[in-house]
């Protein structure tokens, strides 16, 4: 069973950053995982955890972005992986194992957003490849240092995009449908919430417990390279100095508060005993309507049945397992 998916009042808010989560916690000697953790949400997630005294990793696909982005950040280690790789992901946790270490937080942060119709080397549709069945092989592999941390959280970033679609069990590489660039990054996202509902229960008894998130809507983030600036426009509010502002009218945030809740969701007590849950503006979501076009979560990506038929799947499409 997942825990009551609604709101417990944390006292945080949607103009919460990370550094007002992490401010009185101390993470020395813990390690976090943050993939994707060297740009926008994740760069301030990294150094949200590494201010508290966490030793962070950070996995990454272009090393030189990576070491650039990360040189003034203290307690940081680099280490190459492509998501959308299935070796390059068995590599990476190979040396992470060998290594000897526990995992006492990982955060599934990385993605792709809207892009044309790409397809890895088994045939996979990329977003669907890299925003879940990537994490999910991840996760699979480093479980036993995940386990070996004696109480440790998985984060798995989502987004509201998620109710642009469920998954299509049928066809979840769009081998048969029409491709739809938002239909398909909805389905990657849905697939990241049920990842959360689906882990938590196997691993809530070994003190390993997963939440999934929706950061906020931040737009100047590499995230959103294949969206045109029509596109854009709407959601870069202005001021009267043409100086980039918030909108809560339409979620969005900088970066800053972005990470907030990914900080929240690894370190916040008040979610101890917790898990499977789907976060947003640092508290547990309301569940909402399955045509609402507003925050929430929708009833069927937290359904715990279609979590275990995308769990199957994913161990069908990716040879990877966790041990219930």
């Amino acid at each position: 069973m997942i825990s009551k998916q609604e709101p417990i009042g944390s006292g945080f808010g949607f103009k919460t950053t990370a550094a007002e989560v992490i401010a009185g916690h101390d993470l020395t000697g813990k390690l976090a995982i943050v993939t994707g953790g060297y740009s926008g949400i994740g760069l301030e997630t990294t150094r949200a955890f590494a201010s508290a005294g966490a030793h962070v990793i950070v996995p990454a696909r272009d090393m030189d972005k990576a070491q650039n982005n990360l040189k003034d950040v203290a307690g940081v280690e680099l280490a190459q992986l492509d998501l959308i790789d299935p070796g390059s992901i068995d590599s990476f946790a190979r040396e992470f194992l060998n290594s000897q270490r526990p995992v006492h937080i990982l955060v599934n942060n990385a993605g792709i957003m809207a892009v044309p119709l790409i397809r890895d080397t088994r045939g996979y549709e990329s977003q669907f490849a890299t925003n879940h069945l990537g994490h999910f092989q991840l996760t699979a592999r480093l479980w036993p240092a995940l386990l070996e941390a004696n109480g440790a959280r998985v984060i798995s970033v989502s987004s509201r995009g998620h109710r642009f679609s469920g998954v299509d069990f049928d066809d979840p590489n769009f081998e048969r449908r029409a491709y739809d660039r938002w239909v398909a990054y909805g389905q990657s996202k849905t697939a990241n919430i049920l990842f959360a509902v689906a882990l938590d229960e196997r691993g809530q008894a070994n003190g390993v417990r997963a939440f999934s998130l929706h950061p906020g809507r931040i737009i100047d983030t590499a995230l959103s390279r294949y969206m045109t600036e029509e596109e854009l426009a709407p959601y870069r509010p202005r001021d009267m100095e043409q100086r980039d502002v918030t909108n809560p009218e339409d979620y969005v945030k900088n970066v800053r508060q972005g990470a907030a809740t990914s900080v929240w969701c690894a370190t916040s007590n008040q979610l101890d005993g917790m898990g499977g849950v789907y976060c947003e503006d640092c508290d547990v979501a309301p569940i909402a309507p399955a045509d609402s076009d507003g925050l929430g979560v929708r009833p069927y990506a937290i359904d715990p049945e279609l979590a275990e038929r995308l769990w199957s799947l994913s161990v069908t499409l990716t040879a990877a397992q966790i041990a219930s």
